[in-house]
């Protein structure tokens, strides 16, 4: 069975004890949440619970024991072949099978009865003679968070890591049910951020009337949602945590609703309805007394007011400098084809590339120290930076020189090599092209790079990337250029400023 099964975007019933251990009623409940499932076009599991009784239950509380649980155990206990009916039902009705072990002898049987997801409960994840076997079973594995202290959930995390388990975690409050003021959802943007790349999920255990929580942990960054289901019938009567397919069907209603709320991660373009309502807010630019042709335009020479008109030069495209192809009487809208726009000035072109590198360094969580020196490469002008350049900051440059190579979505860098310059590259943030003495290389965060004297090298991003750059002592003018026309150009391939360069550049 493959282990690289996607655990996203899941949503987990867990049957738990709620087939009251009746197959019929098991049943039941297995075909009306798979419609509820299927009529929300969404991917679920159902989750069963499995106790080998005989040996998981000591023998001096088979008969009566002051644990609440045991009587319950054994009240609806199930055998194989009635959990092997069950299952059967819940793949002919679309759903994945799922299943938490509860002892090792679970462990096998979730193995016979082809379990595709496993489940680590709470209560059992300080349980490693468990754990040691749940890894060993070549299943994805999602492990509940309930009760756990950070140190313990790192403990886990490195443990299914180094079995090369494929897990996700689940922040859980074992409270039955839980009130608001222990639902402590924001530890779920805390896991997001302490386990980047992982699933994140939220196993509930709130009221089931209550979809509330459900919309913050999606927006918290949940992508997995596991609730306790059941039916209530004259005969038998659900918990208080325990949902309804009725309930089911209103949560996975909400979750889906904070999904579309949400929206994208990365930066939207704004759709036409927006950007209409935007303009028909703008000021436009409009003559403040007669102009002749050819003027070049001053502040005093113009007014903004609304409406903008369409076609016209909005306030906030002015700037001092343009010069009118046509006159214009006083009160005339400006428009964008009666001006002559004067090219991009250098240093706006070094602007815009400073204000998208610190957003860089920002979304990567890399700090700056106080001093630094910040180098522009521009290879072919200033015009051409957005495509060919990098920015370089030099932290420090001794006998050992540190900085941090900042490239822009869509910049690369030309083919050279060091004479006297030895160098490492570790990725930080975003993905490293490069071509090493001819050889494609694609460096991920994490990954490292030797360049040693003597060696071409070019690289390039789509993504963007930050990376560290480890070498001996820094030389001016030591880089030689496969395109000769490089070298020619001297210190004017470069602007090199304090710290961002206010008041500099």
């Amino acid at each position: 069975m493959s282990s690289k099964l996607s655990l996203e975007d899941l949503f987990v019933f867990d049957l738990a004890n709620n087939h009251q251990g009746s197959v019929t009623h098991g049943l039941r409940i297995i075909r009306e949440l798979a419609q509820v499932a299927s009529a929300n076009g969404v991917r679920a599991a159902l989750k069963f619970q499995f106790r080998e009784l005989d040996t998981f239950i000591h023998p001096a509380h088979r008969g009566a024991s002051v644990n609440k649980h045991v009587g319950r155990f054994l009240s609806t206990r199930l055998g194989e072949a009635e959990f092997a009916q069950l299952i059967h039902a819940v793949r002919e009705n679309g759903l994945m099978p799922m299943a938490t072990p509860f002892d090792e002898a679970s462990v096998e049987l979730c193995a016979r009865l082809e379990i595709e997801i496993l489940k680590v409960a709470s209560s059992s994840a300080t349980d490693w003679p468990l754990l040691e076997r749940i890894a060993d079973a070549n299943r994805p594995v999602i492990f509940s968070t309930g009760g756990l202290s950070a140190k313990q959930i790192d403990d886990l995390v490195s443990f299914f890591e180094h079995r090369r388990t494929h897990f996700a975690i689940m922040h859980c409050v074992s409270i039955y049910p839980t009130p608001d003021e222990h639902l402590q959802l924001n530890q779920i943007g805390a896991l997001c951020r302490r386990y980047p790349g992982t699933v994140i999920g939220f196993s509930t255990h709130e009221r089931p009337d209550d979809s509330d929580p459900v919309l913050v942990a999606i927006a918290k960054g949940a992508r997995i949602l596991e609730r306790h289901v059941g039916i209530e019938t004259e005969e038998f009567k659900l918990n208080a945590y325990s949902s309804t397919p009725d309930q089911i069907d209103r949560w996975i209603k909400a979750a889906l609703k904070a999904r579309a709320i949400c929206g994208a991660i990365d930066r939207p373009s704004a759709p036409e309805e927006e950007t209409v309502a935007l303009q028909s807010l703008w000021r436009g630019v409009y003559a403040r007394r007669s102009l002749k042709a050819g003027v070049v335009l001053e502040r005093d020479d113009v007014y903004f007011a609304m409406p903008c008109e369409t076609g016209q030069l909005s306030a906030g495209e002015f700037k001092e400098g343009l010069s009118l192809a046509e006159p214009l009487d006083k009160d005339t809208p400006v428009l964008r084809s009666n001006v002559d726009f004067p090219e991009e000035p250098d240093k706006q072109v070094l602007f815009t590339a400073i204000h998208t590198a610190k957003a860089m360094l920002n979304e990567a969580r890399i700090a700056l120290p106080t001093e630094f020196e910040t180098e522009f490469s521009h290879h072919y002008g200033i015009g051409r930076f957005p495509e060919v350049g990098i920015l370089m900051v030099t932290c420090v440059n001794r006998s050992y020189c540190k900085k941090l190579v900042i490239q822009l979505p869509g910049q690369r860098h030309p083919s050279h090599y060091h004479k006297r310059k030895e160098e490492t590259f570790q990725v930080l943030h975003g993905v490293l092209e490069m071509v090493v003495e001819g050889r494609r290389r694609t460096l991920y965060p994490g990954d490292i790079q030797l360049i040693q004297q003597g060696v071409w090298h070019e690289f390039w991003t789509d993504t963007g990337v930050i990376f560290e750059e480890i070498s001996t002592t820094h030389f001016a003018n030591d880089s030689y250029y496969e395109d000769k026309t490089i070298n020619q150009r001297g210190s004017a391939r470069k602007t090199v400023v304090n710290q961002w360069g206010r008041y500099q550049i």
